[in-house]
């Protein structure tokens, strides 16, 4: 298959599931009672879109599709980019930061880029302020069911590089309760693509699914403070760590929807 129907067939994937995402948590709203929909922005390179609801304080699901060329110095680090600095990406990034404290933080991205050489890469994960052993079980048993319909060692290998992935050196602690993340996936494209669906359809499930237990459920001006004290470390691993937001500012992102997973809102002691 030519990479260009290959960037065709992901691109259109890319908007489909963005599109999928906003509609299960408008859906979420409209349950809660407030009727609040996603603001759209768009740029040059593709559409943001914004939500400050009652369920969701603040959330962005960001489609992305940029061509041009790597700056020298970060194209060393990419694959594909001896002879030339050009490339090709596209993807979906999301971030929901809840409003009730009991309802953990949800992330997840998914991307194809293409440069000399193409490849899939992603994840997902959660970030809970208060411990709930049952729901980090669900969250993980649900994502290793999918795993294993595409391959059994994907599961264990992309745990253990989410929970390596999203740890803050500084604080000696994990951001959350893990997930998965993996990138550079370019062994076979139809059931790396086939397998990129299923992560993001599985995302659209749990999001739907914690969030429904949950959203309802009473809190306190204590347990909103921890929630606070949790967001100031994702705000720490995100400006410190994250690759995705050195890439996204390394590749002529759009800064608003790149810093858009930044809570509304966050506390250091």
């Amino acid at each position: 298959m030519k990479i260009e129907k290959k960037q065709k067939l992901t691109k259109e994937w890319f908007v489909e599931l963005q599109n999928l995402i906003c509609d299960s948590v408008e859906q979420l709203e409209k349950e809660y009672g407030s009727n609040i929909k996603f603001k759209k922005n768009k740029w040059k390179h593709g559409e943001y879109r914004t939500i400050k609801g009652k369920v969701i304080e603040k959330g962005g699901v960001a489609f992305s599709n940029v061509t041009g060329k790597f700056p020298k110095e970060f194209a060393k680090t990419i694959p594909g980019t001896k002879s030339s600095t050009n490339f090709w990406s596209s993807g979906v990034s999301v971030v929901f930061h809840p409003n009730n404290p009991k309802v953990p933080a949800m992330h997840f991205n998914t991307r194809f880029i293409c440069t000399q050489k193409n490849w899939f890469g992603g994840g997902m994960d959660v970030t809970p302020c208060l411990t709930d052993n049952k729901e980090k079980k669900y969250f993980h048993s649900t994502i290793k069911k999918m795993c294993n319909l595409h391959n059994k060692k994907y599961y264990p290998k992309y745990k253990k590089w989410c929970d390596e992935y999203f740890y803050l050196p500084h604080r000696k602690e994990a951001r959350g309760v893990g997930g998965i993340f993996f990138d550079y996936k370019m062994n076979n494209w139809k059931k790396d693509f086939a397998f990129i669906k299923d992560v993001g359809i599985t995302f659209v499930y749990l999001v739907k699914k914690i969030m429904r237990k949950k959203m309802l459920l009473k809190w306190t001006q204590k347990e909103k403070k921890i929630q606070l004290l949790k967001r100031g470390r994702y705000v720490e691993f995100n400006l410190l760590y994250d690759r995705g937001t050195k890439f996204g500012l390394n590749s002529g992102g759009y800064p608003e929807a790149i810093l858009m997973s930044m809570p509304p809102t966050a506390k250091w002691k």
